[in-house]
Formats: structure tokens, C-alpha cells, sequence
């Protein structure tokens, strides 16, 4: 099966690079959205092999999301993996995802909750609870990682979700998607590796507010 790796970046001239060099292995192609950024994300990422498709200014992950699946069905993915630019996540693990839609997953959800959080600041751990409440109050669908960024699609998923959020709040909504659609949705354990400055990327609290006021647009919108 083709597999693709899918990399929605903003701003991410100083990790790009070593993302692209170590996910490469583990998969047939990678697809880097650059969603607007002003320093050489894009650049670097051309000069790593990635495909580039860019935004003209920047319209937030879910937007960048959107787009990456539109070209990784243009391209004919038959499994497409989401990752975060930021070195958040470990390549090494993609064929755990891999595995799980060989076993019949649609949709594949890393979690970091699987492992204890271990390694995981307390801020992180209490906005990924409130992720997950929200999502199962909103939408009907448990997961223990509502907000991982580590994800996996089938060619079939990537047939039925409808993405309408922009921002952040696509996390919840691919999640949603999955359960309108009934599609198969497992979880797989991942670690949970921070830096100083995969941290200082995370969403603020006003920024929270606005992705739950999103949601809940989202969900009486459906």
C-alpha cells in the first residue's frame, strides 16, 4: 500500500528539516503544507524531497489538513499519516499505524494517554482531558487522545470526512467524522516527547475558548 506522510507546517524552518530527514524512512512520499509562513519552512522542506504545497497566508490546521488530504488523493494514497512539524512525534512508531490498518483500523488515533502521559507536562495533560470531554459531549465519540496530532487515514476515510474548521478544532472534528461516518477507529500508543520549543507552540487559554466555541458552531452545523 502507498503510504504518505502528511506534515502541516508553520514557521518550522528550525525543525523541518530533521522531521523530513527521519520520517522519510517509513513511508512512500511526504507531503508538507506550508500554511503561510513568512521564513523558509517551504524552502527546506523542498530541499528534503517533500512535496510543497503552499498557502498564501495563514489559515490554521484544519485548513492545512483539508488541503493534504485533497493532494494525497490526487496522488492515490492508500494510507496517509499526520504528523506534527514541531519533532513532537517519533517516525519510528508510523508502523504501528500502518499495522492497525492492516487489521481492518479506517482510522488510526496515536495516543499518549496508552503510555501514562509519561513525559507529558500537567498543563498538557489537563487540556487533553477537556479535549476528550468536549468531543465525546459534542460529538458522541471517546478517544483518549482527542488532540494527538499522530494520526492515520485509509484511502476510504479520506473519501467520507468533510472537513469544515480551520483551526485547531479540526482535532475534535476528525474524530466526529469518523463516528458520522462509522468508520473503524482505533487507538495506538505513542510517546509523548516535548521540547522547550515543541511547548512554547501550544494553544493558549483565550485560544481554547475560541476552538471550543468553534466546536460547538461545528456540531449544530452538521
Amino acid at each position: 500500500m502507498k503510504t504518505l506522510a502528511l506534515i502541516p507546517a508553520y514557521n518550522e524552518e528550525t525543525t523541518i528539516a530533521d522531521v523530513l530527514t527521519r520520517v522519510r524512512s517509513y513511508v512512500d512520499g511526504i507531503i508538507v503544507v506550508d500554511d503561510g509562513s513568512s521564513d523558509r519552512t517551504a524552502e527546506m522542506a523542498r530541499t528534503q524531497g517533500a512535496m510543497v504545497v503552499s498557502h498564501v497566508i495563514n489559515r490554521g490546521l484544519g485548513a492545512a489538513i483539508g488541503t493534504g488530504f485533497a493532494v494525497a488523493q490526487k496522488l492515490g494514497a492508500d494510507i496517509v499519516v499526520t504528523l506534527d512539524a514541531d519533532g513532537q512525534h517519533d517516525p519510528t512508531e508510523i508502523k504501528k499505524f500502518v499495522e492497525a490498518i492492516e487489521q481492518g483500523a479506517d482510522v488510526v488515533i496515536g495516543s499518549r494517554l496508552l503510555t501514562g502521559f509519561v513525559g507529558m507536562p500537567i498543563q498538557r495533560r489537563v487540556a487533553q482531558v477537556v479535549g476528550n470531554l468536549v468531543t465525546f459531549f459534542l460529538f458522541g465519540a471517546w478517544v483518549t487522545d482527542s488532540q494527538s496530532g499522530f494520526r492515520a487515514f485509509t484511502k476510504y476515510a479520506l473519501s467520507k470526512i468533510y472537513i469544515k474548521t480551520n483551526r485547531m478544532e479540526v482535532s475534535s472534528e476528525l474524530i466526529a467524522e469518523a463516528k458520522r461516518n462509522k468508520l473503524v477507529l482505533v487507538e495506538v500508543p505513542i510517546k509523548a516527547i516535548y521540547t522547550d520549543y515543541s511547548l512554547s507552540k501550544g494553544q493558549s487559554f483565550f485560544i481554547g475558548i475560541k476552538t471550543l466555541l468553534k466546536l460547538v458552531v461545528r456540531r449544530f452545523t452538521q
